[in-house]
């Protein structure tokens, strides 16, 4: 039960904008004058973000810590160790180097529903990680360093009970994750959340996990109050996903660590569709969330135990969350002004507001006010508070002149305004070098085929302080259609976008109608339609640009990976609005999705795609006949979710129908290219097919093409 508050003001606080005052890029050097500038067509610039900068800094975080000394921890992925995941330790003093924790035979990842995160927790001066190679759970000393990480899960001989999202139970000493059994089957995995003892005197006393919750299909954000009298937890069953309707339950810890009642908070009435998310115990013991109930935005509520009310802390048309596709996602936390009242430090983004930009703001859960803070990051996507210290926390974003970092952000007494802004990691430190040849940005939104609805995206235009084209050339574009497809589209710096645009290429990022970060009716947009919104909007952006005399209708090329892999196969087989597309790891059957989806995505498509017939008349394999223009597929062969079968199949069917097509395989790449080599050469040969196909213009950079068949 709600109880309804008046909805509070909204206070903006009109402070000094770092984004505009620090990162102004400079334009003094006498090339960029349009009047000194070469003249050369659209695609064949020269440009200095090669594609060995591109794969060598195309690092990804996958979690960050503070343990309670304050010192900061992150996991980050090694493009050149294939893809190693490893933990860090941020140097003792500024300036000193990382520290690598995890031993080089380990890696932190854990393959739990597939997702990423939540593979590890550090509680006083143990670490507890998941390791990729056996999915066993390893506890290890990060004050020692040589300490060797030793195994508290049993060992099963392959790698199919993994772990993840856990949290160290103090009072009884023990960890609690969830844990996901494949061993009978893995598309009926049986999940549950599980406590481990963690003090076992060798190897042959580790005992099989008990079982603290079970019944459900998943599980997720297991979090122990203060007192480790209490866990929250989210669960959900099929066919749902976490983002279309979930539950928020609570369970109380008897004397000897067993669970006893437990209450469900949220979405166990079928009659409200609500999504909670989250859920995170205060200091004080009080338990706040975050959900979709109301507004259908993600907004924060609070649980009052003594009434079983759920109350809204602050109402906004703005996410404060994102969908769960990664486990461990920390968008708030709990920090205290110098008078020691508890506020809430959180991450949000208010629907398409200046140019898509996300805020760190400061909740007032008492007042209900919400005062955001200006820093130089237009996304953030994790908060952490650092414990030794009131005023500091650690951020996790990004701008349009800044790649994925972390940041130490000081605040100061009033919690009203950063004092300091401090980059401590950051996935390519050497970025700043090219600032001038990066394109900005432009948020444009869009009619669609659906009178009265737009859809929005990103366009970025080419830009090279070297060169320029005639003015009578309009560039090639490259749409780009986002994974998920419920993931989303963000405006920061990606190198491998400026590799496009510093040669010459316009690029399109489309957040179709099924993305997130606009609320769920946008969101659910693409329920039922999966095939045909998604491919629609990306068709409709295309032809705005066109129109708006943006690019070049002549040469509209399109990608995607994944399921924009799939809309990419989609819009070449449905529509006539492309000239060539290149799918990575793309979907060309959904029958045969559905048949071999792994369990957390078993159902997705039922939503998705909706009856039986549609499965097959919004599979582009099925329809080959109808592909006009050509195609390169990129497929790793050891992908789980879209297996390599698909893409030889669409291959040899347009490779029979005589268009130019051309299939790349790797080996020990699964869902996602994580090796460096793999990434440059995806990079190098996508470009050159394209401009082959489409270009009217030789690329600059000495790439050797491989062979196209029916071209070539």
């Amino acid at each position: 039960m709600i109880n309804p508050i008046t909805r509070k003001s909204y206070i903006l606080l009109c402070s000094l904008d770092y984004h505009q005052s620090y990162r102004q890029m400079s334009s003094t050097t006498p090339e960029n004058s349009n009047d000194a500038k070469i003249i050369a067509p659209y695609g064949s610039w020269k440009s200095p973000i090669t594609s060995d900068l591109v794969s060598g800094s195309d690092k990804f975080l996958f979690g960050i810590s503070v343990d309670c000394f304050g010192h900061l921890f992150w996991v980050e992925s090694r493009p050149n160790e294939s893809g190693r995941l490893v933990l860090v330790k941020q140097g003792e003093k500024e300036g000193d180097e990382p520290i690598d924790i995890t031993p080089k035979e380990f890696c932190v990842r854990s393959v739990t529903h597939q997702l990423q995160g939540g593979a590890f927790c550090i509680s006083g001066d143990t670490l507890f990680f998941s390791n990729y190679k056996d999915q066993r759970l390893y506890k290890q000393s990060i004050s020692s360093k040589d300490s060797t990480p030793v195994p508290i899960t049993p060992d099963h001989g392959t790698p199919l009970v993994s772990y993840a999202d856990g949290v160290f139970d103090s009072r009884f000493n023990r960890y609690i994750a969830v844990q996901e059994d494949c061993r009978k089957s893995s598309m009926n995995s049986i999940t549950t959340i599980v406590s481990i003892n963690v003090d076992n005197e060798s190897i042959q006393d580790i005992a099989e996990p008990e079982a603290l919750v079970a019944g459900s299909d998943f599980y997720a954000f297991p979090r122990m109050d203060p007192k480790g009298e209490r866990m929250a937890w989210i669960q959900w069953n099929h066919p749902d996903m976490p983002w279309d309707r979930s539950e928020l339950w609570v369970g109380y810890i008897g004397d000897e660590g067993e669970m006893q009642k437990r209450i469900c908070v949220v979405g166990g009435d079928q009659m409200v569709v609500e999504s909670p998310t989250q859920p995170k115990w205060s200091p004080q013991g009080e338990l706040f969330f975050i959900s979709d109930r109301e507004t259908g935005f993600w907004n924060l509520y609070k649980w009052v135990e003594s009434t079983n009310l759920v109350v809204p802390v602050f109402q906004l048309d703005a996410e404060f969350a994102r969908p769960m596709w990664n486990f461990g996602m920390n968008s708030y936390d709990f920090i205290e002004d110098k008078d020691q009242k508890s506020l809430i430090a959180c991450s949000y983004r208010m629907m398409c507001s200046q140019n898509g930009k996300s805020y760190l703001g400061i909740l007032d859960p008492v007042q209900c006010t919400l005062s955001p803070i200006d820093l130089p990051f237009t996304e953030i996507t994790m908060i952490l508070i650092q414990t030794s210290g009131i005023h500091c926390l650690y951020i996790e974003g990004a701008s349009a002149v800044d790649p994925l970092s972390i940041s130490k952000v000081t605040l100061d007494y009033q919690k009203s305004k950063a004092v300091d802004f401090r980059i401590t990691w950051s996935s390519s430190r050497i970025c700043s070098a090219y600032k001038s040849y990066f394109s900005m940005p432009e948020l444009i939104e869009f009619p669609t085929s659906v009178p009265g609805l737009s859809a929005y995206a990103y366009f970025y235009p080419p830009s090279n302080p070297i060169y320029q084209a005639n003015r009578e050339e309009k560039p090639p574009l490259l749409l780009k259609s986002h994974g998920g497809p419920t993931l989303e589209t963000r405006a920061i710096l990606n190198l491998g976008v400026q590799y496009w645009t510093s040669r010459g290429w316009a690029i399109v990022d489309v957040n179709y109608g099924g993305s997130s970060g606009y609320g769920r009716r946008y969101r659910e947009r693409i329920l039922g339609q999966w095939g045909i919104v998604d491919v629609n909007d990306c068709c409709s952006c295309a032809k705005f640009l066109v129109d708006s005399g943006k690019v070049d209708g002549e040469r509209l090329c399109i990608t995607g990976e994944s399921a924009g892999g799939y809309t990419t196969l989609a819009a070449l087989a449905f529509t006539e609005t492309f000239k060539a597309g290149a799918s990575l790891f793309g979907i060309a059957d959904l029958n045969l999705l559905k048949e071999e989806m792994h369990k957390f995505e078993s159902h997705y498509t039922d939503n998705l795609v909706g009856s039986g017939s549609a499965y097959f008349e919004r599979s582009p394999i099925n329809f080959v006949y109808q592909f006009s223009c050509p195609v390169i597929l990129f497929q790793g062969l050891e992908d789980e979710v879209v297996p390599p079968d698909q893409a030889r199949r669409i291959y040899t069917a347009l490779k029979e129908k005589g268009l130019p097509v051309a299939l790349v395989e790797y080996q020990g790449e699964g869902h996602g290219f994580r090796k460096a080599e793999t990434i440059k050469f995806t990079l190098e040969q996508q470009m050159v097919f394209l401009a082959r196909m489409v270009g009217h213009f030789d690329v600059a950079d000495e790439i050797t093409p491989i062979r196209i068949d029916n071209f070539d």
